[in-house]
């Protein structure tokens, strides 16, 4: 009999791989982002409002980029490139950090003795690459064929300790033929100051940006993670970061006003009963209308009915509003009388 493709060996592979991976929230905004030109597409991300959906397959091809570091800094030790993968005073990644803790990001490491400038220092930056993209690569460079790169590398020598460093080298592999490529890229202290500035500004606004493009076929928005969100109907998902109550502060810490007390990581995962959306991540299908203490009420754009969000056991909580796909449920009074009636939770 044919095992069924739901239950192969393959398909256990990449469950596997499923429950171990986390939602994708990292405490920080991080360097590697900071090249995406849609601000709002950051915020989305610095804010928690859309878990990681990547399936086993492709949670494994990243791990292959992971593993793929470690030959790399063998082959360029081999070349008598003097590579530190680790601080030696921490043990861990070279960090970066900027915009009160709330910024940053981890080096693939640092090296001194490349033939090209044997006297000086460079951060390293490795990357695997299909072979469309490897072709792209060689072609036009990493500044103009991979822009997110080229920025994560500018801020990483922008804040290096000691810093600033004056060069980097990118160090990229074709997975196709294992050929690779290198190039070594200047400091530009005015692209690296604006990309600090760009996520200083991010951090500190309590409203998303405005969208890159207002048509969600726009092809940058078709294939945004947060698209269901910024074009769509769909509420984010409930945590702390997308609560009206919490704040990010100094040393990378958030804090909530509601019970006036510091937020731990694990804990802004969760969230907890008292969550209110920021009004604006709702935007999509209600806008504010009226709010009191620990409530807020909204009228639907679709219908023009009200309905009212908070703590109180007739309000809604935030993740009913994450829960119903069509809207018009919210302020449905049959929905309202078996609610009440029951002490029932939309789900």
């Amino acid at each position: 009999m044919k095992i069924p493709e739901a239950d192969s060996t393959i398909q256990r592979i990449y469950r596997h791989y499923e429950t171990q991976a986390d939602n994708g929230f990292r405490p920080h905004l991080g360097a590697s982002l900071i090249g995406e030109p849609c601000s709002r597409s950051l915020w989305y991300s610095f804010h928690w409002c859309t878990a990681a959906g990547f399936d086993g397959r492709m949670l494994r091809l990243f791990e292959t980029g992971q593993l793929a570091e470690a030959r790399f800094a063998d082959n360029l030790r081999t070349a008598g490139v003097q590579v530190y993968e680790e601080d030696p005073q921490t043990g861990q990644q070279f960090r970066v950090t900027a915009c009160d803790g709330h910024f940053g990001g981890s080096m693939d490491g640092v090296g001194l003795g490349f033939v090209e400038a044997p006297k000086t220092w460079h951060v390293i930056e490795m990357k695997t690459h299909s072979e469309k993209s490897f072709k792209e690569l060689v072609n036009k460079g990493v500044e103009e064929s991979k822009p997110r790169h080229f920025a994560q590398m500018q801020v990483y020598m922008h804040l290096a300790e000691n810093g600033p460093l004056k060069r980097a080298y990118y160090l990229a592999v074709n997975k196709n033929t294992d050929a690779l490529y290198g190039e070594r890229v200047k400091y530009d202290k005015t692209k690296a100051t604006a990309l600090v500035n760009k996520a200083a500004a991010i951090i500190a606004s309590d409203t998303p940006p405005e969208k890159i493009h207002q048509d969600p076929s726009w092809y940058q928005c078709k294939f945004c993670d947060h698209a269901a969100v910024c074009h769509g109907q769909q509420a984010p998902v409930v945590n702390c970061r997308t609560c009206l109550h919490s704040t990010a502060i100094e040393n990378g810490e958030w804090h909530c006003a509601r019970y006036d007390c510091l937020i731990p990581t694990e804990q802004q995962r969760k969230g907890c009963q008292s969550h209110l959306y920021l009004p604006d991540l709702l935007f999509g299908f209600a806008e504010p209308v009226d709010s009191g203490e620990y409530w807020i009420q909204y009228r639907l754009k679709s219908n023009g009915q009200l309905f009212v969000t908070g703590e109180a056991p007739e309000q809604l909580k935030s993740s009913e509003i994450r829960a119903v796909d069509q809207k018009e449920l919210l302020t449905d009074p049959n929905v309202q009388t078996i609610r009440q009636s029951f002490q029932a939770t939309l789900i």
